[in-house]
């Protein structure tokens, strides 16, 4: 049991950093295009894991499967539009996660396409059995971060999209459910109705990219 679950923490471990470190840098890169710096200036405009990473939300993606980073600090005063602006903000993590699964499917299926032609040998396999194991867990991490974020409950992703898209006054009435969007996420993660909301989109998703 020991050797299985540390099997699965070298297989995993690398995808999830990778997709939580692309997910918050696309986050800090689009503000910092659309004129907010403060990503930039708290370090964290940066390609490296250990500057996005939560210790919690990385231990919880293999208890739950759901995780997180340490969110990019975005200030919208700096943009022209706020609203406009933070809604390409928030669409920059979700679509990258989207973008991380395609390219992993592909590369999953390519490798599948040349292993038969590989030579047989220890080194080989030593190889190709783990970076598929990669590759195929990539895609299913990044479906999830991709989808789970998309949800419109505050502080995900999909509630500043949503308040991106709704009329001023309906906006400002959404945002104030933000202090009570933790309580709402937790409530349905252990109630199972998030697991029965997005896991059959996560498993559709991943059969149409792998098959």
């Amino acid at each position: 049991m020991m050797t299985e679950t540390i099997n699965q923490i070298i297989l995993l471990a690398p995808p999830l950093l990778l997709a939580l470190t692309i997910h918050e840098f696309c986050h800090g890169y689009v503000a910092y295009k659309l004129g907010d710096p403060t990503a930039k200036l708290a370090g964290r405009l940066t390609l490296n894991p250990l500057s996005h990473l939560d210790p919690i939300g990385t231990i919880a993606f293999f208890f739950i499967k759901i995780g997180w980073a340490k969110p990019v600090p975005v200030n919208p005063n700096y943009f022209k539009n706020p609203r406009r602006d933070m809604l390409w903000v928030a669409l920059a993590g979700p679509i990258s996660n989207l973008l991380l699964a395609i390219i992993s499917a592909i590369a999953a299926k390519t490798l599948w396409a040349i292993a038969p032609s590989l030579p047989a040998t220890a080194l080989i396999k030593a190889i190709v059995i783990p970076l598929n194991g990669m590759l195929v867990a990539s895609v299913w991490i990044n479906l999830v971060l991709c989808i789970f974020n998309f949800i419109p409950i505050p502080p995900l992703d999909g509630s500043k999209i949503v308040a991106g898209l709704l009329p001023r006054d309906l906006a400002i009435a959404y945002e104030k459910v933000e202090k009570y969007g933790f309580v709402i996420l937790i409530l349905l993660a252990f109630s199972g109705l998030l697991s029965k909301a997005i896991v059959p989109i996560i498993r559709f998703a991943n059969g149409l990219l792998l098959s």
